[in-house]
C-alpha cells in the first residue's frame, strides 16, 4: 500500500511567531483536538508546492505568492509522506476566516516547544526554530 503525501506549512509573522490551528475535536481524525500546523493532501496531478498554495487560500483564505513559499524538508514519517514548506506573512488572527478546525493562534518558539503538536510537528518546528539566526 502506498503511504499518503501531504504538505504543511510553518506561517511566520514579523515578531517570528508561527501560526497553528487546533484540530477538530472529532474521534474519527488523526490527532484530534490537538494544535498543527495548517496543510493537507496533495490531490491527483498536484505539485506539493501547488498543494500547500491552494490548502492555505482554502483553510484561511490567504492567496500566497508561490515565489514566496520556500521549501524546508521532505519526511517519510509512519504516517505518510510530509512535504513543509515557509512563508513569511503578516496579516492578523481576526483577518483570516478559519474553515477547518477550531482556532488559530501564533506561537513562539517557547510555545511550541513546551505544547505537544500533532504530525511530529515539535520536530519540524524546532529545526525551523533552530535555523533562525538571532536578531542583533
Amino acid at each position: 500500500m502506498a503511504k499518503t503525501e501531504g504538505t504543511q506549512i510553518i506561517l511566520v509573522n514579523p515578531d517570528n511567531q508561527v501560526l497553528l490551528y487546533l484540530r477538530d475535536d472529532k474521534p474519527e481524525i488523526p490527532f484530534p483536538n490537538m494544535w498543527a500546523l495548517l496543510g493537507g493532501m496533495i490531490e491527483d496531478g498536484e505539485t506539493p508546492l501547488q498543494t500547500i498554495v491552494r490548502e492555505i487560500d482554502e483553510e484561511i483564505g490567504i492567496q500566497l505568492d508561490p515565489r514566496q513559499v520556500r521549501h524546508l524538508s521532505t519526511r517519510d514519517l509512519d504516517f505518510g509522506i510530509e512535504h513543509t514548506y515557509i512563508a513569511t506573512v503578516d496579516f492578523g488572527i481576526d483577518d483570516v476566516i478559519l474553515t477547518e478546525g477550531q482556532r488559530l493562534r501564533w506561537f513562539d518558539r517557547t510555545d511550541a516547544a513546551t505544547t505537544e503538536l500533532a504530525y511530529a510537528d515539535n520536530e519540524i518546528l524546532e529545526i525551523f526554530f533552530g535555523s533562525m539566526t538571532p536578531s542583533t
